[in-house]
């Protein structure tokens, strides 16, 4: 863009979008007279996702505002906890999340997950059609208009983006509800109904089971269960802290 200039601030929460801010906290940008203000931060390299307000000279805009030569422009983060209106708040992940996908079942949070790769159009289209948050770390992806809700995940590290995630959104956490595997909701199960999933010792061991409802596996509190309660009890003492 060779157009009108115009400074960009941007939070420091956006800097790692926008390396070359991280010095001054923002950037002169070149506008062509016509894209809207929205675009224009998208083009720095900025997720609309992540946008919580932009500011003209002081004064609140919408994305399509189109700037003028010499206007000063503050990009806000996103307000937390973010609020997802028109839906009950559901998460779709894309492949590379996989962990997080597991971690947000484990504490009940509805999360759909796809394990291949099936491109960006199909999952913005899922996205939209079942009202679910895209958490993705793909920017193009989160670029896509389709898309009911999203959210760029930070960290390249589970635990991290676990905690990002329950900042961010707050869900309503209801652990050990849901199938880490499928999503699906778990119920209790007697061990005949488990039996032809159990190994001998786990049989003779155990004697309190669930089951997933879509899919049928089985579930106990086998040689990962401190594991799995650490993190859930990370996860519920930072909802107490949040209070």
């Amino acid at each position: 863009m060779n157009g009108p200039e115009i400074d960009v601030e941007f939070a420091p929460e956006l800097h790692v979008f926008v390396p070359r801010a991280r010095q001054s906290g923002g950037v002169r940008a070149g506008t062509d007279g016509v894209a809207a203000l929205g675009h224009v931060v998208e083009s720095l390299g900025v997720p609309l996702t992540e946008v919580g307000a932009l500011l003209v000279d002081g004064r609140e805009v919408p994305f399509a505002h189109v700037p003028s030569a010499g206007e000063s422009v503050t990009v806000r983060a996103v307000a937390r906890p973010q609020q997802v209106p028109g839906a009950p708040l559901r998460f779709l992940l894309d492949v590379h999340l996989g962990t997080l996908a597991r971690r947000l079942r484990l504490l009940g949070v509805d999360t759909a997950y796809e394990s291949t790769d099936i491109g960006d159009p199909a999952l913005a289209a899922r996205s939209a059609a079942e009202q679910r948050v895209m958490l993705s770390r793909d920017r193009g992806l989160l670029r896509r208009r389709e898309l009911w809700a999203g959210a760029f995940v930070y960290s390249t590290r589970p635990e991290e983006q676990l905690r990002d995630v329950l900042e961010r959104f707050r869900p309503e956490l209801l652990p050990w509800t849901r199938c880490t595997a499928c999503n699906g909701m778990l119920r209790q199960a007697s061990k005949d109904e488990v039996a032809d999933q159990l190994k001998r010792g786990t049989h003779t061991t155990y004697d309190v089971f669930a089951r997933c409802g879509a899919c049928g596996r089985a579930y106990w509190k086998g040689a990962h269960h401190e594991q799995l309660e650490a993190i859930v009890e990370r996860a519920l003492a930072l909802r107490a802290e949040r209070r």
